[in-house]
């Protein structure tokens, strides 16, 4: 009997307990919450997620408007705030950003018709939930308006594809009017200008629902189940900064974010704020994603806004990979956990590893100058020598500087 009941009470626990959590929780900052002392657990996030100007991070609240939208449709809503410090010669310079995770509504072997238009429904939600909230800066995930097919290497996942001024561009202009909000949406771009070729594109969409410009994806992955090359290739927009009514902003796509070099060209171009759209799952990247962003922040001084799919993907023919993996229908699980990263090392609790969310996160851009004047890693850059090994790396005849420790070949 007491084995049945043991038996009875596991499986209970595993009903209610998310098969993507951890260990029960949405994120591992709400499960060291709920299991830590609370001095205990401030100073363990005193080192995980780091202090703004000296103090913890603050969360603030949100209307009613907001709140009721996330208990009705069953999305995480978070929000926060960064300071800087006051200064005598400027005013505050107070910028409130979203970051919308979505899964996808209808299974993969629903019509794609069907698929489109259940997201963007399903979507609308956490956008006006983002409107009545007062934000000013809204991106959305990588490729939002369908799956994320291009590990099937099947070409009729192309369909999704729109043009630049498309159906989610002129969607989302309506809310961009509505709500004064500029908003960046990453699309599968179709350039009907040029022989219908597909690009991994960002739509910048301006708060009085004009196109301000786009960014095409810079890098492209080949590993794993990444098999992106079969449907574009790399981005030809170089890294534009987009001058916004809310401040500097640009958008490193997913796997961009490896690239040291690509945060730091942003950067070099006056970069505030840099979205990273992205459609990452766990087994490959999931230690990495809380620390390459936050790196960047530091390292180019500006903030870093991550946001990433979230849920399982189910296709309908299994396929591989050049990973030596027997085949398979899914991707593995998009972990979702967005978050933002500010120059001074602090960084926001993540979303759900599981659900559907929205960030919204206000700051004060002015802390991006502060934290440049502070570690000086502009002026101490030394990019001419950089430059020089570049160019030299670019030259077939490069040769590597090494020093050969000259009693080698006598040991030998």
């Amino acid at each position: 009997m007491m084995g049945s009941q043991q038996q009875r009470e596991e499986e209970g626990r595993a009903i209610r307990t998310p098969p993507d959590s951890i260990g029960g929780f949405e994120s591992l900052h709400r499960l060291l919450e709920a299991n830590l002392k609370p001095d205990v657990f401030q100073e363990v996030s005193r080192l995980l997620l780091g202090f703004n100007c000296g103090r913890p991070l603050e969360p603030i609240s949100l209307p009613e408007a907001a709140t009721s939208l996330s208990e009705e449709h069953d999305f995480d809503l978070q929000a926060f705030s960064f300071h800087a410090d006051k200064e005598l010669l400027r005013k505050e310079r107070i910028v409130r950003v979203g970051l919308i995770q979505n899964s996808i509504v209808f299974p993969t072997t629903a019509h794609f018709a069907d698929q489109k238009s259940g997201i963007l429904q399903h979507v609308k939600h956490m956008v006006d939930a983002a409107g009545a909230s007062g934000v000013n800066i809204l991106c959305l995930q990588e490729a939002w308006m369908m799956p994320f097919a291009f590990c099937t290497r099947e070409k009729r996942w192309c369909e999704f594809a729109e043009p630049v001024n498309g159906e989610t561009t002129q969607f989302l202009q309506e809310f961009a009017r509505k709500y004064n909000m500029v908003i960046i949406n990453p699309i599968l771009e179709r350039d009907v200008n040029h022989g219908d070729t597909i690009w991994n594109t960002a739509v910048v969409i301006g708060n009085h629902g004009n196109i301000i410009g786009i960014h095409r994806k810079n890098h492209i992955p080949r590993v794993g189940d990444f098999n992106e090359s079969t449907y574009y290739m790399e981005g030809n927009t170089g890294h534009p900064v987009f001058e916004t009514s809310y401040g500097k902003i640009a958008i490193n796509i997913c796997y961009g974010r490896h690239h040291p070099l690509n945060w730091l060209a942003f950067g070099l171009n006056g970069a505030e704020i840099v979205f990273n759209p992205s459609a990452t799952v766990g087994e490959l990247s999931e230690p990495m994603w809380p620390i390459e962003a936050r790196n960047a922040a530091i390292a180019n001084s500006y903030f870093v806004a991550s946001i990433n799919r979230v849920g399982t993907e189910t296709f309908p023919n299994p396929f591989t990979s050049g990973d030596g993996k027997p085949q398979h229908s899914d991707f593995g699980h998009f972990y979702g956990s967005s978050h933002i990263s500010a120059p001074d090392a602090s960084c926001t609790p993540s979303l759900s590893r599981y659900r559907d969310g929205l960030l919204v996160t206000e700051m004060d851009l002015n802390l991006c100058r502060q934290l440049k004047d502070k570690w000086g890693f502009r002026m101490t850059a030394r990019y001419e020598i950089y430059a020089e090994l570049l160019s030299k790396y670019l030259n077939p005849d490069f040769t590597p500087q090494v020093i050969v420790d000259p009693t080698m070949q006598k040991r030998e």
